[in-house]
């Protein structure tokens, strides 16, 4: 019969790590891989049930790799501390890792942004790969953050959600935006695409129409309109970072 373990990576994250591991406890092992947290993470890890592993971080890539690495189970499940797995999900993942016909499963998310789960705009029902044959999953260390398994075999898509508490509030939200917007215009920078005046209009207003109509932000009434407005400003400010570089860069 073949075994799961939930790997969890985390760093000071004491508020959350005590649930996360409970929704775990229908893994055969549940596996904390936790970096330098000074906050007691790792001792309430171990009273809610879970096995701790001091890991050393360079990115996320490399975290879950490592984690691959140091498991023994045939199934690997991925979970963040800030999410949790219901009972239904749980019952989902024991049902499908009886077979290896599928090497990596995708799993949807409800998204809770400063206290609303989310219908649309990019958060719902973005599937994440998570569960995977640990023996042939490995994730490309190039990409420092959403980081994304490369999987040798087939892959499919679960129905039961995991549940993420992703942002509890704006400041943290603003936060972690301001600092995936600035690594997208370092990586697109590095990769040699251009930015242009126009794209300070175009940009963002291509964000706006994503978010809000194509990924249907109107479900959300006025909360998806914030965000998606939001997300289209960093939109903006991520070309107008490229341009400040290409001047830096190639100054008149």
């Amino acid at each position: 019969m073949s075994a799961v373990a939930c790997a969890i990576l985390a760093k000071d994250v004491v508020n959350h790590i005590d649930d996360c591991v409970q929704s775990c406890a229908f893994a055969d092992e549940v596996v904390v891989f936790d970096t330098a947290s000074s906050d007691g993470t790792q001792d309430v890890a171990r009273a809610a049930g879970a096995r701790v592993i001091d890991t050393p971080f360079v990115n996320f890539s490399q975290a879950r790799n490592y984690a691959l690495a140091h498991l023994d189970a045939d199934w690997v499940f991925f979970v963040d501390a800030d999410e949790r797995v219901t009972p239904e999900l749980a019952d989902e993942v024991r049902r499908v890792i009886s077979s290896d016909r599928i090497a990596g499963w995708w799993v949807p998310r409800f998204n809770y942004i400063v206290g609303r789960v989310m219908k649309g705009a990019g958060w719902y029902p973005d599937y994440q790969l998570r569960l995977m044959l640990r023996e042939r999953a490995h994730y490309d260390e190039a990409r420092e953050v959403h980081e994304l398994a490369i999987i040798d075999g087939e892959e499919g898509y679960l129905s039961e959600h995991l549940i993420h508490y992703n942002y509890e509030s704006w400041a943290q939200f603003h936060a972690k935006q301001e600092r995936y917007t600035r690594y997208g215009a370092s990586t697109l920078t590095q990769e040699g695409v251009r930015a242009h005046p126009r794209h300070l209009l175009t940009r963002p207003g291509q964000e706006f129409w994503r978010r809000f109509v194509t990924w249907r932000g109107y479900r959300d009434g006025l909360h998806g309109l914030r965000l998606s407005l939001i997300m289209a400003r960093y939109e903006q400010k991520k070309y107008w970072w490229m341009l400040q570089e290409q001047r830096r860069q190639n100054p008149a």
